[in-house]
């Protein structure tokens, strides 16, 4: 039967070509490669220095929580909607410090915008021309929020937001990272508890969920076509020059859970040859940082060990200034 309408190109499966086995990951078991996704979280949950630990990662090749291997290095755009420029310069910078990087060198740039939106024909126009331009691995929004003024709990609004961020992902052939609160609401399923209408978790392709569960922030990761890992413990730790801050990952404590951190401490100086700084201590213990320092403010204050200016030691040693005391307890 003859037909005057054009056809949907239509092959065998087994004509469709396979996907190169090692172009599975963006960063590996974290960011699937030209994926679009959610980083979720709870207000203060550090979704923007998770947002920021990943581009920094793909613009530089270097490991995203000095754990995740980066796959595909490349350029990398983001938008803050929430923060001033220099802000998210300084936040940057104290990530490039931790790293060794040299921010000049860093293949990453920042949209210099008052205002963006993705509900605009303008702004939409400007977004897809300057990806045309730069060419981007890496499209970081942050928060969906500001981006935007539709009914976020209206599935036909968001649905057409996200078909454009789609859109862009299959054109330009990059991935998107969104980020987006999630609400109060008690869900089974991470991606069910974000804000609005569900079509945002259904849409995602890898989704990175950050949770504060009492004293500590957890990692949980989602993908569309992999196994998601077991949840990661963070901790956010202040810059040694009290400037700025930066992800890491909390290891599992190699001290005997049995015996009280406080006596840990002990032993490690007294076994050490030299004085040493909080990162050192924590470093050696593998403990997280809010406990570590409660420890080592107890212990100081019953006078069991003193602040120098090169550490925490057991003995007596030179008293150093005020200011040289406050500088060391951020180390």
């Amino acid at each position: 039967m003859s037909s005057n309408h054009s056809e949907l190109k239509v092959i065998h499966v087994a004509s469709v070509q396979n996907a190169p086995s090692d172009n599975k990951w963006l960063v590996h078991n974290l960011w699937s490669q030209q994926a679009v996704g959610v980083i979720g979280g709870p207000p203060k949950s550090c979704k923007t220095w998770f947002g920021l630990d990943l581009a920094i990662s793909i613009a530089s090749g270097t490991r995203c929580l000095g754990r995740f291997e980066v796959h595909q290095r490349g350029r990398v755009i983001v938008y803050l909607a929430e923060d001033a420029l220099p802000v998210v310069k300084q936040r940057i910078e104290a990530i490039c410090r931790h790293r060794g990087l040299n921010i000049t060198e860093l293949n990453l740039y920042v949209v210099d915008a008052p205002s963006f939106r993705l509900d605009l024909d303008e702004d939409r126009r400007k977004l897809q021309d300057s990806l045309e331009r730069f060419q981007p691995t890496l499209l970081l929004l942050d928060p969906l929020v500001r981006l935007h003024r539709m009914d976020e709990n209206s599935s036909a609004d968001i649905s057409r937001l996200l078909g454009f961020l789609r859109g862009l992902q299959r054109r330009f052939e990059l991935a998107v990272a969104l980020v987006h609160h999630m609400a109060k609401r008690n869900n089974s399923q991470l991606g069910g508890a974000l804000r609005g209408s569900g079509d945002i978790h259904a849409w995602a392709d890898s989704s990175a969920y950050l949770i504060r569960k009492k004293d500590s922030l957890q990692l949980a990761l989602e993908h569309r076509a992999a196994a998601s890992p077991k949840p990661i413990a963070l901790e956010l730790v202040p810059a040694q020059d009290g400037v700025g801050a930066h992800l890491e990952v909390v290891e599992h404590q190699d001290h005997d859970p049995n015996t009280p951190l406080s006596e840990s401490i002990l032993t490690v100086l007294s076994e050490a040859a030299q004085p040493m700084t909080r990162t050192a201590l924590r470093s050696t213990l593998r403990v997280n940082n809010q406990r570590l320092g409660e420890a080592l403010l107890s212990l100081e204050q019953r006078s069991v060990i003193q602040r120098t200016c090169d550490g925490w030691k057991i003995h007596e040693s030179p008293a150093c200034s005020s200011d040289e005391l406050n500088q060391l307890s951020l180390i």
